[in-house]
C-alpha cells in the first residue's frame, strides 16, 4: 500500500501548473461574444462553489475573466460565466473547503524558489498549531522521512480530489483512516526543506495541481 501511495506523491511533485496573465480583476471583462452571464460574487463565495453552481468547469471561468494566480475573488467583483447553466445548489458542507491553519501565505502557486515550482502554496504558521483537514475523506499517505517535504499527510476526498499537508512538526493520523473537514492531523512545523515554521499545502484534481486561492474562502 505505502509503495502505491509513494507512487502517488511522485505524481503530486512532477506534474506541472499553469500560470494565468495578470490584469485589474475587479473591473469587469467586456462581455464575450458568446452564451454566458454575469456573476457578482457574494461575501465568502469561493471560484469552486460558483462553479459548482453554475456547473461550468472553475479552469474556464478562471482563463476567460484572466484571473491571476496569486488573487482571491471578492465580494462585490463581476465574473463572466461561460455558458451558465444554473443547477440545484449543493450543500456547502459537501463541497467547500476550509484553510488548514490560520496565518499569511509566504509563497503562491506557481511562484519560483530555487527553481522549483510551487504547485500549492506556503502558509505561514506558529509551531504547534493545530493543521486541520480542508475537506472530509481518508488518509492514503502518512511519512516523515520524505526528503523536502518532512512529515506529509495526503487526503483522498473521494471525488477526484486529494489534498496533500507537508513541512509538519508531527502527524496526528495512520494511512487508512478517515477525517473530518476541521479535524486536526499534524502539528504545524518547519520540518522538509522549509526554513521557517509554515505548512506547504496542495489541492490535486487527479494528478493537477489546482491553485488553492480559487478553492479557500476569502
Amino acid at each position: 500500500m505505502k509503495k502505491n501511495y509513494l507512487l502517488f506523491l511522485a505524481i503530486f511533485i512532477l506534474a506541472g501548473c499553469a500560470t494565468t496573465g495578470g490584469r485589474d480583476i475587479y473591473k469587469p471583462i467586456p462581455r464575450p461574444n458568446m452564451p454566458g452571464l454575469y456573476h457578482k460574487v457574494d461575501k465568502g463565495q469561493t471560484l469552486w462553489r460558483i462553479s459548482k453552481f453554475y456547473n461550468v468547469p472553475i479552469e474556464d471561468i478562471v482563463k476567460i475573466n484572466r484571473i491571476p494566480d496569486a488573487a482571491q475573488i471578492s465580494s462585490g467583483q463581476m465574473l463572466f460565466i461561460p455558458n451558465a447553466n444554473v443547477v440545484k445548489p449543493v450543500e456547502i458542507s459537501q463541497v467547500d473547503f476550509i484553510w488548514p491553519v490560520k496565518g499569511k501565505t509566504i509563497s503562491f502557486f506557481g511562484s519560483k524558489k530555487d527553481s522549483l515550482l510551487n504547485k500549492g502554496i506556503d502558509i505561514c504558521a506558529i509551531e504547534g498549531a493545530d493543521v486541520l483537514v480542508s475537506r472530509s475523506g481518508k488518509v492514503v499517505f502518512c511519512d516523515s522521512k520524505l526528503k523536502g517535504w518532512g512529515h506529509t499527510v495526503i487526503i483522498d476526498h473521494l471525488d477526484g480530489f486529494s489534498t496533500l499537508y507537508a513541512q509538519n512538526s508531527s502527524v496526528l493520523v495512520k494511512t487508512g483512516e478517515s477525517v473530518n473537514q476541521g479535524q486536526a492531523i499534524a502539528k504545524a512545523g518547519s520540518s522538509g526543506r522549509a526554513d521557517r515554521t509554515c505548512l506547504h499545502f496542495e489541492i490535486r484534481k487527479g494528478d493537477k495541481p489546482q491553485n488553492p486561492f480559487y478553492y479557500l474562502p476569502r
